[in-house]
């Protein structure tokens, strides 16, 4: 079954929650407002449903809750930060505000990130760029559950790449993606449903498709986007590839098969080169490349192109990347978020530990 939840109640008892394994106000807040935005969005897999897993870690020892997040490295536009093992709740956001700080100053801000953890979704970082009008990039590498194309080896996450971009009088294009066919999350929803996933989602330990949500659970691999070399497998191999590498080769966390596992009981890899989950944030300030009226006029312009082109048969309109999470964030604001009973369960038994009701 499904349960409506009142935005305000699932942000008071998860706020509550980060405050009880030692989180400042701030950074309560800031994990709080990623986890529910998910929810909000539409990605429910992103969303609360995860709490307890961050908990978890916290629990291991692999979450610093009062991390000492700085900059190691910088140039004028550029800086490499280290997050302590802070949640990547937390990191994130203040990795993005210094790029969005550094573009005010040199035009574009680009910061790399070690030493982070599960970051949420990729789009609540890149978006605090729309409250200065600016376009933001964000990325994050993952645990590896990805086989490259011709491969049966798991080398990869699912790496997501968000950009967003301003415009004047239309919503924004927010463009948030993995670089799989799906996210490992979606795997998750299917198993609570007892739902089988489609084909090109996933392959098993001998590199043939299948459509089990649990194949991973026994050797298996999430494809990447394209799902085999005919449609393009090669391609999404290659964007999560430069995501691990903008991400973490690039600043020093760990890359590749090395990448720390979300799951807390799952055992951490040995010789791994790097700290912990990397991450990467630009921020591109509109006016260091022409006239921002200019650029918002036709961004304008380009939205409204493109919303109006003409559907295919069955279909009512064509959509702008951005238009399905904000019409479920119109609907769950009015409406609640819908938890699953299982979600619920977990998060009363996460609340339980902490003596939080929700």
């Amino acid at each position: 079954m499904e349960n409506r939840i009142d935005t305000t109640d699932l942000v008071r008892f998860v706020t509550a929650v980060f405050s009880a394994i030692g989180c400042s106000p701030e950074d309560a807040k800031l994990a709080t407002e990623s986890l529910v935005a998910a929810d909000l969005r539409g990605i429910d897999s992103h969303g609360v449903a995860r709490l307890s897993g961050y908990v978890r870690l916290w629990e291991v020892g692999r979450v610093n809750a009062k991390p000492d997040i700085k900059l190691i490295h910088e140039s004028p536009s550029t800086g490499v930060v280290d997050g302590d093992s802070g949640l990547g709740l937390v990191v994130g956001p203040k990795a993005m505000d210094i790029a969005i700080t550094k573009a005010k100053q040199a035009g574009t801000g680009w910061v790399s990130v070690q030493n982070s953890n599960h970051f949420g979704i990729a789009a609540q970082h890149a978006m605090r760029a729309l409250q200065h009008k600016m376009i933001g990039i964000s990325m994050t590498n993952a645990s590896a559950l990805v086989a490259p194309t011709f491969s049966i080896e798991r080398m990869l996450g699912t790496n997501p790449i968000c950009v967003v971009v301003p415009a004047e009088t239309e919503p924004p294009f927010v463009a948030d993606m993995a670089t799989t066919t799906a996210a490992n999350g979606k795997l998750e929803i299917l198993q609570r449903k007892h739902k089988d996933a489609p084909v090109g989602w996933i392959q098993d330990s001998e590199g043939n498709a299948v459509t089990d949500p649990h194949a991973l659970k026994n050797g298996g691999a999430l494809l990447p986007l394209g799902g085999d070399r005919d449609h393009g497998s090669h391609k999404g191999y290659a964007l999560g590839s430069i995501v691990d590498i903008f991400s973490a080769v690039l600043s020093g966390a760990n890359f590749g098969p090395w990448v720390p596992p979300f799951p807390a009981y799952v055992p951490m890899p040995e010789n791994q080169p790097g700290k912990g989950i990397g991450h990467f944030f630009g921020a591109m300030r509109v006016d260091a490349f022409r006239p921002e009226k200019d650029f918002f006029r036709d961004m304008d312009l380009w939205i409204k192109r493109f919303r109006n082109a003409k559907p295919i048969a069955g279909q009512d309109k064509v959509l702008i990347p951005g238009d399905p999470e904000r019409e479920a964030e119109k609907d769950r604001l009015e409406n609640g978020i819908p938890l699953l009973d299982t979600v619920l369960e977990d998060l009363k038994n996460t609340g339980l530990k902490f003596s939080i009701k929700l």
